[in-house]
């Protein structure tokens, strides 16, 4: 069985795959109103600056008119995980199956070029290591597979991870010698190259998670490794393996660092953990739980906890896109953005989304009491006043380091993907 499928862009193939393959572009004017549905395979960009002054605007959005933003539709399938390559001209993504498709920007389109078959159960994390060139991948199968470039056909190589239940995320580290893996076995897989017999081994970290590991981060420093789980518990670990790298220095959140050593443990996330997220120099960890809180831990400040619960959905995915400013999106299909400047000074800061732009039509008076007794609205829409039509599934960096993120990516349900810019 084929374990790579090369697809050429021509227009010889069939409408579908071509279809899927490149996507148009269409261009806003002044007059356009924000659509709320992209037809798949296409592209859309805005500019907020763009709408007129004469159209009604919700007051929340104000804040947000110097933003900009491109919205890719690659089909109907929700989109359960991406990553980029290191120029961020080719994106990995996953519609909540067991493919992988890789696209390549070529102009203003994006063209399919690879698809990754190897998995058998639906992929639940993908994450494209820059320098290396190496994809790893993870999913319900129980499996993980590093896979590599070679003569244009991506290769898979299976990692003995060593586990029995679903993996749910995985991770490279900074210098791209390892990963990180989470599964429902209650467990980590810290997984590692052995030059001696060529294959990817793992260490486990069990011990004192007590549910399954959801999300994972990297510590700058390559040794330090953040675990967001459904037990409640945000912990930070020692991933140290000492037969492939230095011993390493102390740090704000320990010294000592065998491996599996835990380093902090937060009790009190309020619900699972859904993401987790290192400061651009690794002494403040933020996350995000069910309870729609977030919450950063302070290292600096002699591990103070400073948590904020919203008002919002609960939120799934947590970015740090500056050293006190970080950007949270989920289940209200649009990102926010927060501000942390010390121990209880963590703020909520405003919505990062362009409001869809509705025209007024003429309704019955069925239709308007209708409308209010069966959707407790007078609008005859049923789509959302935001860019992503529903939840928000993961955010990415993709231009900028972390202590200065100049744009970022979401992906959602809505099978949707939209690059924002971030205005300092």
């Amino acid at each position: 069985m084929s374990t790579c499928k090369h697809i050429c862009p021509s227009a010889n193939t069939c409408m579908d795959t071509h279809r899927l393959s490149t996507p148009l572009l269409l261009s806003l004017s002044d007059s356009t109103e924000l659509p709320t549905r992209i037809p798949p395979g296409h592209t859309y960009t805005a500019k907020a600056t763009q709408i007129s002054p004469h159209k009604q605007l919700h007051s929340s959005s104000l804040s947000c008119l110097c933003w900009d933003m491109s919205l890719y539709s690659f089909g109907l399938e929700p989109l359960s995980c991406h990553t980029w390559n290191k120029d961020r001209t080719q994106i990995a993504v996953s519609p909540n199956n067991n493919v992988v498709n890789i696209y390549e920007k070529n102009g203003k389109e994006w063209v399919k070029i690879h698809e990754l078959t190897e998995h058998s159960g639906r992929i639940t994390g993908i994450d494209w290591a820059p320098e290396s060139n190496r994809i790893v991948t993870c999913a319900s199968d129980r499996n993980a597979y590093v896979w590599t470039l070679k003569d244009g056909v991506w290769k898979p190589t299976l990692v003995l991870v060593r586990i029995n239940r679903a993996a749910t995320c995985v991770k490279w580290s900074p210098l791209e010698n390892k990963f990180a893996l989470g599964s429902g076995a209650r467990l980590i897989s810290v997984c590692y190259f052995e030059k001696e017999n060529d294959w990817w081994l793992s260490k486990h970290i069990k011990k004192p998670i007590c549910s399954t590991v959801l999300s994972l981060d990297w510590h700058p420093n390559n040794i330090l490794l953040a675990a967001g789980s459904a037990d409640f518990h945000c912990r930070v670990f020692s991933a140290y393996i000492k037969d492939i790298e230095d011993k390493p220095g102390p740090t704000a959140w320990g010294a000592k660092m065998p491996f599996g050593e835990v380093l902090m443990e937060h009790k009190d996330c309020g619900g699972w953990v859904h993401s987790v997220s290192f400061s651009p120099v690794g002494d403040q960890l933020a996350c995000v739980a069910h309870n729609s809180s977030i919450t950063v831990v302070d290292a600096a400040q002699a591990k103070e906890v400073t948590q904020l619960t919203t008002d919002h959905l609960p939120l799934l995915s947590v970015l740090y896109v500056s050293p006190t400013e970080l950007v949270a999106a989920g289940h209200d299909c649009c990102p926010y953005q927060f501000t942390y400047k010390g121990p209880g000074a963590l703020e909520f800061v405003k919505k990062l989304d362009i409001p869809k732009q509705t025209s007024k039509a003429s309704m019955s008076a069925m239709q308007h009491f209708r409308n209010l007794d069966k959707k407790a609205t007078d609008e005859e829409s049923n789509e959302m006043g935001n860019l992503h039509q529903n939840s928000i599934t993961q955010l990415c960096v993709v231009s900028g380091k972390k202590a200065k993120v100049e744009k970022y990516s979401s992906v959602g349900l809505d099978g949707a993907i939209v690059i924002w810019d971030f205005k300092h």
